[in-house]
Order: structure tokens, then C-alpha cells, then sequence
């Protein structure tokens, strides 16, 4: 039996194994769009497609308030960008089977190559959502504009983390992905994407909860960072001033992203270990 790699000693792997993970990420970017006409632009269409619809669906329930499709389309650019890592993660291992049985490399750049490649769709889509802005001649918090990056890279983080989780899972247990469809979607609705931090913090108060229950979700703060940059708090319906997120400053924001962050790289190092004890007989499981 091999002996066990440290954290640290995994990490050195990894980086020495950088090239193969720029290989992989550009295998996933190319493998989805094969044989397509358009390639990398059906990213960049998403975000558009997904405003009409939602401006149409919600102007046919006269649901929702001002600018309501942005407001949806800040969380859901981030979501698209979680559930599509973590969902193509899981197969990251058992979908290159043969490349884990032949070729010695750290398997751990398997799901990090699918986190890298989510990134890069996330920029391209980020690239046109800031078209639509621009268009729609929306005016974004420019003293919150900062924070969208940190915002990304924390969520990346705790993705990336669950991502190294789940992709040796699957190899042993292949009712992980299906498992995974159920908790992505309770996920989803847990996080304040199609309703407001504000409204979800009240019924929560009336059920005898704390408001800060929610931020226990460590997409609640990169989403509702997203939000208050990009779309701004408050709004109003037309006398009645709506509050939809924390009343905060930059800092009480960053300061989450901050926290979750730090918690984010304990996880990815405790699931580092978990994917070395779980290496030893991946090649004999696949």
C-alpha cells in the first residue's frame, strides 16, 4: 500500500500536473460544442434567451417588481455555473475511465478541470449579461462592483470542494449523480434566486427563526452579493418602498464572502484527503 500524500504534498502534485488540467479544461470546452455551428456563442445566448423569458413569463403572472429578470438573472448566471460543475464533476472520473487505468496522474484534476471549465462559460455568459445591461441601460452599484469577483471565486471554492467529493463517489457508488439531481434542486430553492433575502428573512422571523438561518447556505451570500451589485436594493412598487436584501455596507458583505471562503479551502483540504484515501483502488473500481 502507497503511502498517503499530505495536503500539501497533493497540492504540489497538482500544481507540477498544471498543464494536463489546462488539456482537460479545453477538452470540456471543445467536447461540449463539437460539430456545432456556433460553438462558444451558445454560452453567450443563455443569459439573453433566459431575459425574454422570464420578462415574459412574469409580465403574463404580473409577478415580481422592477427589472424582476435581472434580479432572477444575477443568481441564476452563478447557479447555472454550480449545478453545471457539480453535475459534471460527478462523471468527471468514470467518463475518463481509460485514462485513469492506463496514465499516472493525480485523478483530483479530473473534477478541477470540470470547476475551470464552468469558469470559462460563467465569463463568457458574465460577457453577454453585461450586454444586456448595457441595453437595457441598467445601472449597476459601482460601490458593490468589486465584490463580483470575490463573489465568483468563493463560489468556486466551495464548488471545487464538492466537486473533488462527489467525482470519486460516483466511481463507487453510481447512484451518486442521480442523488445529486435531487440535492441541486432542493439547493436551488433553498438559495434566494427567484424570491428576496428580505421577504424569506421575515417568514422566518414569524416562524420563530433567525433571518440569518439563510446565510448557513454558502450560496446565500455570493448570490445576494451578486444582487446587491449588480441589481441594487432597494426598489420600489409604486409608493410601497420594497427592501429586498441586507441594508449593508461592502464590507458586511465581504466579510461573508470572506467566511464562507476560508471555510470553502478547509473543505476542499479535508475532501483532498477524502479523494486520496478514496484513489488507492479507483482504477480496480472502474
Amino acid at each position: 500500500m502507497s503511502k498517503r500524500r499530505t495536503v500539501l504534498e497533493h497540492v504540489r502534485e497538482l500544481a507540477s500536473f498544471r498543464e494536463l488540467l489546462v488539456n482537460l479544461t479545453r477538452k470540456e470546452l471543445t467536447v461540449r460544442y463539437q460539430h456545432s455551428t456556433l460553438g462558444f456563442l451558445w454560452s453567450m445566448l443563455q443569459p439573453v434567451f433566459l431575459l425574454v423569458v422570464y420578462t415574459a413569463v412574469f409580465a403574463i403572472l404580473g409577478a415580481g417588481f422592477g427589472k424582476f429578470s435581472i434580479w432572477v438573472l444575477c443568481g441564476l448566471l452563478m447557479w447555472t455555473f454550480i449545478s453545471t460543475t457539480l453535475l459534471t464533476a460527478t462523471t468527471s472520473i468514470t467518463d475518463n475511465a481509460t485514462l485513469v487505468g492506463k496514465v499516472k496522474f493525480p485523478r483530483a484534476v479530473l473534477p478541477l478541470a470540470s470547476v475551470a471549465g464552468a469558469l470559462v462559460h460563467l465569463g463568457l455568459q458574465s460577457i453577454a449579461f453585461a450586454g444586456v445591461l448595457i441595453v437595457s441601460r441598467h445601472s449597476v452599484d459601482w460601490a458593490y462592483m468589486p465584490l463580483v469577483p470575490l463573489a465568483a471565486l468563493t463560489a468556486a471554492l466551495v464548488v471545487a470542494g464538492l466537486a473533488v467529493i462527489v467525482a470519486p463517489m460516483n466511481v463507487y457508488a453510481r447512484d451518486t449523480g442521480h442523488l445529486l439531481d435531487l440535492v441541486v434542486l432542493g439547493w436551488f430553492w433553498a438559495t434566494p434566486i427567484l424570491y428576496q433575502f428580505e421577504r424569506a428573512a421575515t417568514t422566518l422571523e414569524n416562524n420563530g427563526l433567525s433571518r440569518w438561518l439563510q446565510m448557513a447556505n454558502p450560496f446565500t451570500p455570493v448570490v445576494i452579493t451578486l444582487q446587491r451589485a449588480i441589481y441594487g436594493s432597494p426598489t420600489s412598487i409604486g409608493d410601497k418602498r420594497l427592501v429586498l436584501l441586507p441594508d449593508e455596507s461592502v464590507g458586511w458583505y465581504a466579510m461573508w464572502l470572506v467566511a464562507i471562503s476560508a471555510i470553502a479551502v478547509l473543505v476542499l483540504a479535508g475532501a483532498l484527503r477524502f479523494f486520496d484515501r478514496a484513489e488507492t483502488n479507483m482504477a480496480e473500481a472502474l
